[in-house]
Order: C-alpha cells, then structure tokens, then sequence
C-alpha cells in the first residue's frame, strides 16, 4: 500500500504540483473571508446534541448551492458526493454537526476587536463544517479529480458530543452504502494542526439511581435514604485504584436529588464517565463501580430500619478503545503531507468521531481543520483564522493521496 510508494514525499509533491491543485491551494488563501463569513453564518444555526436537523437542513443547501448531492439520512447525518451516481468505493470526509452549548440569539456568535471569532461552538466544531463547506467550493471551483479511483463522501453528522454517543457515525458505518463501502475516515474536529489523533480513547457512561419511600426527616428517620447510599457508592468508587498501564480516569459529572433540607429524598441519581486507552481497563473499572454501588445499597439497607432503597444501573454511553497503528497508510500520507506543508504535528489520544471506524478495523484519523481554538464547550468557545488555510491545505492533499491510492481506497478492512 501507500507505505511501498517510495519516496513517499516525492509523491505529495507531485500531487501538489498538479495545475488543478495548485489553483486549488491556492483558492484557500485567495477565499479567506468567504470561508470566514460561511463559519460564523454556520455557527448561528443552533444545533445542540439531539436537535441538530436544522443545522443539518442548512448544511444541504449550502452544499447543493455549490453543486454538490447532498441528503440527510436515517440518522440526521448530511451526506454530500460530486456525482449523485457515485457508488464507491469512497473516502469520507467528516465533520460532527452538534455542540454541547448552543447560541440563544445570533449576536451570541460574533467577531472579537483582536479578529477572534467567538461563541459556542465556534471552534468545536465549527472550524471542522467550515472546512468541509471550504472543502466543497474548492473542488467545485477549481477540479482535482484526475486520477482519483475512489469517491469523495463529506459527511457532516450528529451525535458526537456527550450522550449522542457517536451515533450518527454508528449509523453511517453500518449501513450496506455508502457505510460498508468507505475505505478510509479523515474527522476533522476543532482547530489546529499540531495534532493527530490515531489511539480512540475509549469510555462508559451511566446513570446510577437509588430510590427509596422517601419521607420527614424526624418522623420517618430510619426510612432508607437514596442520597446517603449515593453518596457512599461515589466516595467508595473515588478511593479505587487500579495497577498498570494505559492510563484511565473517571468522573461523577452530574448529581441531583432531594426537594427539602427536611424531607428524606425518594430518588438520588449521579452520571460517571469512565474513560481509558483499554477496553480491558474499562471493564475492570465497570466491575469496580458496580461494587461500589452494591457495597453502598447493602450498608444503607442494613442501617435502616424500614423502608429499604433500590437501585438501577443504566448505561448511557459506550466509545470503544482502538487504534491506527503508526506504520498505517493513512498516517503516512497524513506525515508526508505534514512534512511538505512544513507542519510539525504529534500523535495523540482522544474520543472522537474515528472511534468508531478505528473499532470496526477501517483506518480512520482525526485531525484539527486549521487555526487555533480554545474555550471549547463554553459559553466564550473562540477560534482565530489565522493559518486555518494551512490547515485546508493540509486537508486536501491527504484526501487526493488517499483517493488516488487503488489499494487503500478499493479494500476498506482492518489497518496496515
């Protein structure tokens, strides 16, 4: 595969040295405030997790103003191939539609004295649909396609943050097409090029809720209380350590229960978020949380004297862990385009979109999309420009390489 064309970087040079591709760089300089205005219009359209169809309805037609397919599926994933024909195979180029936070009113989205844009969502992921729509024009304006034996599929889907769970890309991956017919994932999220993400952190997520007769905090004292057995399982399940590599976390994020200072509370409820490199460590920290919660429910039924509590384990999220491993075809385009752009980047671990891919053995990355971003998942999120064409560029040379390579692009299936 690609790692057998040698020299490697003679070929992206090639690539970039093509007259359609050259007015292509090009036009990402050349269209900076085009670009600018598209991110912020974009970023107006509120789509927070689970509401994302009108962002979406405004992604298909910008995409079709600029000549290209586009629908939304199933899911509420937008979809967008230069033939409406195209039948794959394909290399997907994605975008997670959905933020944590969402503007209220438009003027919440605007553009700082110093030229920062800010608001929620303006960098995650704005900066990833931006370059997706940037993506989009380019090609229509200035054709690269000579040479390509695969499809280009832009896809900007739903539920990547928080509960959503990945499940717009869990949709797309399952489907028989153009899902199973995708050779290679390139995610873009956020800004930045200093990164690439090639290790999926993977996590669980549950809701964890006691519940109990509830009742007056002096005359039914003794009844069973859901708080104090909540608040037994958190401190017991704080205390676990565990031995050995990879690193992990968890966190409690959330807790509510209870009306009154003086009332015994009927229901107490916490959401953990437990989070490693290992599918293995995961479940050894599953185990431990699940102990925790039984050790708690059984010391706080054996102290009351009437009125027992219960309790119920609700699972809300599951990313799996996995891995591109470094000597992949995918992260050698990605590093030769790097080294040619003059782009000094760094492997790294996060939970993104490429999970998914990862897991089911197709090679998958994801990278910043250009610029710089900060704040991310707050009210004053904020993105700078500038740079953000390098990052395009940087976008579209390794999507030309992948789509030109007949082996890679034809045989989607496990990582080299």
């Amino acid at each position: 595969m690609a790692a057998n064309l040698a020299p490697i970087s003679n070929l992206v040079g090639e690539v970039a040295d093509l007259r359609g591709m050259r007015e292509c760089l090009q036009w990402f300089t050349r269209e900076k405030q085009w670009i600018n205005d598209i991110h912020l219009q974009l970023c107006r359209v509120p789509a927070p997790t689970f509401l994302e169809q009108q962002r979406a309805e405004w992604m298909v037609a910008q995409f079709r103003s600029q000549g290209w397919d586009a629908h939304i599926d199933r899911a509420g994933n937008v979809l967008a191939t230069l033939d409406p024909h195209a039948e794959g195979p394909y290399v997907a180029l994605t975008a997670h539609l959905d933020t944590v936070l969402a503007p209220k009113t438009k003027d919440d989205i605007g553009v700082e004295p110093d030229g920062r844009f800010r608001g929620p969502g303006i960098s995650d992921n704005g900066a990833g649909l931006a370059a997706l729509l940037a993506i989009a024009r380019a090609l229509k304006a200035c054709p690269v396609a000579d040479g390509w034996r695969a499809d280009l599929l832009l896809v900007a889907n739903v539920g990547e943050e928080g509960e959503g769970n990945l499940s717009g890309m869990r949709h797309l991956c399952k489907q028989p097409a153009p899902g199973k017919k995708i050779g290679a994932f390139l995610v873009l999220d956020g800004a930045s090029t200093d990164h690439i993400t090639n290790r999926a952190l993977g996590s669980r997520r549950f809701e964890v809720t006691f519940s109990g007769p509830g009742g007056h905090s002096w005359s039914d004292y003794g009844v069973g209380n859901p708080v104090h057995a909540l608040s037994r399982a958190i401190a017991q399940f704080s205390d676990v350590r565990l031995n050995g590599a990879p690193k992990y976390s968890f966190n409690v994020g959330f807790i509510e229960g209870g009306a009154s200072v003086n009332a015994i509370p009927p229901l107490a409820r916490a959401k953990v978020d437990i989070r490693s490199e290992s599918n293995e460590k995961l479940d050894e920290l599953v185990d431990a949380l699940t102990g925790a919660i039984e050790r708690a429910l059984e010391t706080e039924n054996q102290r009351a004297t009437s009125g027992k509590v219960a309790v119920k384990i609700r699972e809300i999220g599951s990313r799996p862990a996995a891995n591109v491993t470094e000597q992949s075809s995918i992260l050698t385009y990605l590093r030769a385009v790097d080294g040619h752009l003059g782009i000094r980047s760094h492997l790294d671990c996060a939970s993104t979109d490429a999970n998914i891919p990862m897991a089911l053995g197709i090679p998958a990355v994801s990278i910043g999309a250009g610029g710089q971003g900060g704040g991310a998942h707050t009210a004053q999120e904020w993105f700078k420009p500038e740079g953000r064409d390098l990052g395009l560029k940087r976008v579209l040379l390794t999507l030309c390489l992948l789509l030109r390579d007949p082996q890679f692009a034809i045989a989607p299936g496990p990582a080299q």
